[in-house]
């Protein structure tokens, strides 16, 4: 018997479903629905291609040997069908058939299936704006909106300026893109910071290092209005009232399910908006699978229904629902722990598992957290900062969380916290991990580890630590801790804080025990770039009596508000 599986989306989790289906079952009739002119786009190029990172905007729907992944490429090496530009127009669950529509004719006909996957992935959200439909506001969302982009920032001999609404991974990418492209820009955030899936502080130090590149970044403000002239846009007027003069806008707030489909047949849809799927990637209907930016899937942290828009989820949610499509339901999805990455110009920037401020969300409150920053590899073999966060469980030790950012080799300590999460590891587990070690590569203890460690030390009550907004909040309040910077003469001079420190180097505090309060009470808040002379001077301090001493975690170096 042959069966014949119908996928509903051409884009990442469709031909993933289709290409293992195909592995699977050599005999199977296999047909991709896809509305665009594409098929199997690397949408996360897109702001490279952009940003002129590569030329030939084919590389985004090519093999690796460079084959564009056309319907001819389809049918020839998989014996898929592929239909592009059509629209599937309605499923008819009952009679087990779906009608489509060619775009270009406007002819319709009936598809049956066996098995359907509905991949419809997600639209951008085009927030309801005087102005929006302007020409010269795009999207970043689909092949054609690159190629536009693209096309729009060519160098004409004219100095252009552009406005970026939204500043999450998708806006900060596309602002370092037109920023390399020589394009002024603006990035406009409702909220009061960039990139949400970090917390405040960590957003910060990225924000900093986008401000250094150039870029201006308005944060806790929103659009009011986009200005035109002659149909095209010509300004953009904010909340607070500032207007922007500018040549192009693009529009990346988010993006949301595409349901409609699946809804007007009735498939059930979850309370986050996205189609409602098992851990086996099946519908409501048994004969129905979905995968992608258009399903709800469960975080396996918090244990919720989340929307996760992700290029990488939607492939393995693909692979997941091929096996149980052909072999029955044999091959499960848990979820996700949330793990993101982005290159911000010289930086890195990356979350996986729980934030401080997704855990306030939740109603979690029993962890314990630190900032740590430290060197990426030696210093002979070219160190580069990295600056961490990291959560866990106060009782049992269990590791929740890491946030990373800096111009180190964040994306490798990433990869090990996103194991140990998915390990569902502890402290005790992690302090003492064998990870690979050469100087070329990391410190003799990679710095992942180290953060462990200082998670551990306050855990265990070896230290306190505060942060720097937690002490930022007790200077804005009128608290006067004392402050004692531990480094050098030479860094004092070269950077400081400028919040009322006293310099007294680690090397001399021993013999200038005069210069501490008398009062052995009194608040002492030690720090030095990174905190580790500062942790050291912390436990001298202690050890002579002082009953309230804390390591300003992360030092100098996680310090996201102006120096002196």
């Amino acid at each position: 018997m042959i069966n014949r599986h119908v996928i509903i989306g051409g884009s990442a989790a469709g031909p993933k479903i289709a290409s293992k289906i195909r592995r699977l079952d050599q005999k199977a009739d296999i047909v991709i629905i896809q509305k665009s002119k594409s098929l199997s786009m690397a949408s996360c190029g897109y702001p490279y291609y952009v940003g002129g990172v590569f030329d030939d905007p084919k590389m985004l729907i090519a093999t690796p040997t460079g084959v564009p992944r056309n319907p001819d490429f389809f049918f020839k090496a998989k014996g898929i069908t592929a239909y592009v530009e059509t629209e599937a127009i309605a499923i008819d669950r009952e009679k087990k058939l779906v009608r489509i529509k060619d775009l270009k004719s406007g002819k319709e006909q009936e598809i049956p299936y066996d098995k359907l996957a509905i991949t419809t992935g997600a639209n951008p959200i085009k927030p309801p704006i005087e102005g929006i439909d302007l020409e010269g506001i795009n999207t970043l969302h689909s092949l054609e909106d690159a190629i536009e982009l693209r096309d729009m920032i060519k160098d004409d001999g004219t100095k252009k300026k552009a406005v970026v609404v939204g500043g999450g991974l998708i806006g900060i990418e596309t602002c370092e893109a037109l920023q390399l492209a020589g394009i002024e820009n603006t990035v406009v955030e409702m909220l009061d910071q960039v990139l949400p899936f970090l917390d405040w502080d960590m957003a910060k130090l990225v924000e900093n290092h986008i401000k250094s590149k150039g870029v201006e970044v308005l944060t806790s403000d929103g659009v009011k209005k986009f200005h035109g002239k002659e149909g095209k846009i010509v300004s953009v007027e904010l909340q607070s009232g500032r207007i922007i003069e500018c040549d192009m806008a693009v529009v990346s707030i988010g993006v949301k399910p595409r349901k409609k489909l699946a809804e007007d047949s009735g498939i059930t849809i979850g309370s986050k908006g996205g189609i409602q799927v098992n851990r086996f990637m099946q519908t409501s209907d048994p004969d129905v699978y979905s995968a992608g930016d258009c399903v709800e899937v469960t975080n396996l942290i918090t244990h919720e229904k989340q929307l996760w828009p992700m290029g990488d989820a939607a492939n393995l949610q693909g692979r997941v629902a091929a096996q149980n499509m052909v072999y029955g339901n044999i091959q499960e999805y848990e979820g996700f722990i949330g793990t993101g990455i982005c290159k911000v110009f010289d930086f890195t920037a990356g979350s996986t598992g729980l934030s401080v401020k997704m855990a306030n969300r939740e109603g979690y409150e029993n962890f314990i957290k630190i900032t740590h920053a430290a060197a990426d590899k030696p210093g002979f073999m070219g160190a580069k900062p990295i600056i961490m966060k990291l959560l866990a469980d106060k009782t049992t030790g269990k590791f929740l969380g890491l946030q990373a950012v800096g111009t180190g080799d964040v994306a490798k300590r990433l990869t090990t916290a996103a194991m140990a999460l998915h390990g569902r590891m502890c402290i005790a587990h992690l302090v003492n991990l064998d990870l690979p070690y050469a100087p070329p590569f990391s410190p003799a203890i990679d710095n992942f580890i180290t953060a462990i460690h200082v998670l551990e030390n306050k855990w265990r009550h070896y230290m306190d630590g505060i942060s720097a907004v937690e002490l930022k909040e007790k200077l804005d309040k009128g608290e006067k801790p004392f402050i004692l910077d531990a480094r050098g003469k030479d860094e004092y001079e070269a950077d400081r804080l400028g919040i009322g420190e006293t310099l007294i180097p680690l090397g001399v505090l021993r013999t200038n025990l005069d210069k501490l309060p008398a009062d052995k009470n009194t608040e002492i808040i030690t720090y030095c770039k990174i905190s580790l002379r500062g942790y050291e001077a912390a436990s001298f301090i202690m050890s002579e009596g002082y009953q309230n001493v804390k390591v300003l975690e992360g030092g100098i170096a996680a310090w996201p508000y102006p120096h002196a």
